[in-house]
């Protein structure tokens, strides 16, 4: 279980660092070739970091060129540990009690000539997080009708008093087997929400495209976490690649931590 919850996170931003690890082709100004850093801390799992090339726009692979042989360390701020590299291109370290509540993170490796680096603060475990109701029965009159499509049909609450990042992730054990109705479309049985901060999220009829039973996961996420995904949903594009957010120094992509809790939810 706690290897397909960290599976089903790092789906959510895999989009936004494949854009940051595309180059534009420019035969007139020599390119600088940075790494791309795809890492996500989260306590019970192995500290994994995997580490990779830039590739061109039109390079349909999912990911560049694997980087091997580096050596990699992360510090807690008293321990500072090496990062075994295995399969290629991906860097562990297996004590999972390194991860902890509260600890500052520092990322470091040497490529070509750059010293990269990456920070990020593992947050606290999200508490309290509930449903209002386990299961929620929708008719088919209702489905077809658009004026109840924003009616909350539940409500998931949790503790916040400090306006803390969170993000809500839904996987759908029954995929897109069960549309809710033929407005479904090209919508993805599994999907993420940002809730801005809050303590609470009203659940509507429009915000799910499937009927089935999912499992719903509050992550308590970092601005990082927070940055990436909002320019997931930018439409970025080779004219904008800048733009995309990264907090690796002489680097792409994201070193972030997490925590998570989860509940069932059951739409019917």
């Amino acid at each position: 279980m706690k290897r397909q919850l960290l599976n089903r996170v790092l789906f959510l931003c895999f989009a936004a660092i494949i854009v940051s690890a595309c180059k534009k082709e420019n035969t007139s100004i020599s390119t600088v070739y940075l790494p791309v850093v795809e890492g996500y801390l989260m306590p019970g799992h192995a500290l994994s970091i995997k580490l990779y090339q830039q590739k061109s726009l039109t390079d349909t692979a999912k990911y560049g060129a694997a980087i091997t042989g580096l050596q990699v360390y992360v510090s807690d701020g008293s321990t500072k540990v090496q990062l075994t590299e295995s399969p290629k291109g991906t860097y562990t370290y297996s004590n999972q009690n390194f991860l902890a509540e509260g600890k500052t993170y520092t990322l470091q490796f040497n490529y070509l000539t750059y010293n990269v680096s990456a920070t990020t603060v593992m947050p606290g475990k999200p508490t309290n997080f509930a449903t209002q109701y386990g299961s929620v029965t929708l008719s088919s009159t209702t489905t077809s009708d658009p004026n109840t499509s924003n009616t909350t049909i539940d409500k998931l609450t949790w503790d916040n008093p400090d306006s803390l990042n969170h993000v809500l992730v839904f996987d759908n054990k029954n995929g897109a087997d069960f549309p809710l109705s033929s407005f479904g479309g090209t919508r993805a049985a599994n999907f993420e929400l940002n809730t801005k901060r809050a303590s609470y999220y009203n659940l509507t009829q429009s915000t799910f495209a499937y009927y089935g039973h999912y499992t719903v996961v509050l992550l308590r996420v970092n601005q990082e976490f927070i940055d990436l995904i909002k320019s997931n949903t930018s439409n970025s594009t080779s004219q904008n690649l800048a733009n995309i957010p990264t907090n690796v120094v002489n680097g792409y992509g994201i070193f972030t931590a997490m925590q998570a809790d989860t509940l069932s939810f059951n739409l019917l």
